[in-house]
C-alpha cells in the first residue's frame, strides 16, 4: 500500500526544502515518488521547481482551496487520481496557515483503497517558535497532531532555545517525535505511524487568510524588486513571484518570507504559464493597493 506523507509548518518554517530533500531520498532509495503542493496563489510556481528530479506526470499544484475545509475535496480528488504504481509514495505540502487538525481529520476520508492513513509531519521554525502575536495559536495547532516534528533553522540559536522549542511541542503533542534537520534520516519515516494526539479546540477561520496577485513587467530592475517589496504593507507575511531580472533572458523565481530580511532569488524551472507575477499572502492583500505600489516605484 501507498504511503501519503501530509507536510505542514508555518508560512517560511522550510516545508518546501523539506520536502525537497524527502522526495530526492526516496528517488536513491528506488521509490516512486508524486507529490501535490498547494498554496494560496499560482501554486505551480513551488511546483514546477521540482521538475529539476520529477516528471511533470509527477507533479500536481493546488492553488486558491483552503485544503483544511473546503479545498478537501479538491485535495481527495487529486490524491485519488494519482495511479496505484510499483514503489509508489505521495507527498503533500500544505500551505502555510492550513489548520493542521482539521486536515488531518478528513483527508483520509474517501481516499483509494491501496493508500496507507495519511502521516503528517510538522516543519518548525525554531528561531520564530510561539514569537508571532496573533499567529502564535495558528502555529501551535500545526504541531498537535504531527507524528514527527522537525526542528528547522536552528543554526545561530542557542542549545537552550532548542529546549525550550522542544519542551514546549512536547507539551503540546507528547507523543511527537522530534528531530532537528540534522538527525532526521528520511529512511526511518516508513516506520511513523498516524499521530493519535487530540488537538486543542482551534477557531479554523483563523487560518483563512487573504490573497492576490498582480502582473510585473518583463524584464524588471532587480532595485525596483526591491523597493515594490519594501513598500508592501506590515500585514503581508508571504511574497513570491516570478519574472526576468534586469538583463538577463531567462526567468527567475523570488521570494521573501517573514523569517528573512532579504529576497531570495533562484531561477525559475519550467513554463511561465501565466506570465510575469507577485503573489502576496497575508492580512492586507488587496490587488487595487498592490498595483497602486508596482506602479508607484517602477516610477522611482
Amino acid at each position: 500500500m501507498e504511503p501519503i506523507i501530509v507536510i505542514v509548518g508555518f508560512l517560511g518554517a522550510g516545508k518546501t526544502t523539506i520536502l525537497k530533500r524527502l522526495i530526492q531520498d526516496h528517488l536513491e532509495q528506488g521509490w516512486n515518488p508524486c507529490m501535490i503542493l498547494n498554496d494560496y496563489e499560482n501554486a505551480h510556481l513551488d511546483a514546477q521547481q521540482f521538475l529539476d528530479f520529477l516528471e511533470p506526470s509527477q507533479v500536481q499544484a493546488l492553488s486558491g482551496s483552503c485544503i483544511c475545509c473546503t479545498g478537501v475535496f479538491d485535495l481527495r480528488n487529486q490524491l485519488n487520481s494519482i495511479p496505484h504504481r510499483e514503489g509508489g509514495i505521495t507527498f503533500v505540502e500544505a500551505n502555510g496557515t492550513t489548520d493542521a487538525a482539521t486536515l488531518m481529520e478528513f483527508i483520509g476520508v474517501g481516499l483509494n483503497d491501496h493508500f496507507l492513513p495519511p502521516v503528517q509531519i510538522s516543519v518548525v521554525d525554531c528561531r520564530n517558535w510561539q514569537n508571532r502575536s496573533f499567529y502564535n495559536e495558528l502555529e501551535a495547532n500545526q504541531v498537535q497532531v504531527s507524528s514527527l516534528v522537525i526542528l528547522n533553522h536552528t543554526k545561530g540559536i542557542s542549545s537552550e532555545r532548542v529546549s525550550e522549542v522542544t519542551k514546549h511541542i512536547l507539551e503540546l503533542n507528547p507523543k511527537a517525535i522530534i528531530k532537528t534537520w540534522g538527525d532526521f534520516e528520511s529512511k526511518n519515516l516508513l516506520g511513523i505511524q498516524p499521530s493519535i494526539n487530540t488537538p486543542k479546540k482551534f477557531d479554523h477561520l483563523k487560518s483563512h487568510w487573504s490573497s492576490c496577485s498582480v502582473d510585473l513587467p518583463d524584464p524588471l530592475l532587480s532595485r525596483h524588486l526591491n523597493k515594490i517589496v519594501e513598500s508592501l504593507p506590515d500585514s503581508i507575511l508571504r511574497v513570491k513571484g516570478c519574472t526576468r531580472l534586469d538583463q538577463e533572458l531567462e526567468y527567475s523565481y523570488f521570494e521573501k518570507t517573514p523569517a528573512s530580511t532579504k529576497i531570495k532569488i533562484r531561477p525559475h524551472s519550467g513554463f511561465l504559464a501565466t506570465g510575469p507575477k507577485l503573489l502576496v499572502i497575508g492580512p492586507g492583500s488587496d490587488p487595487s493597493l498592490i498595483q497602486q505600489i508596482v506602479a508607484k516605484e517602477l516610477t522611482s
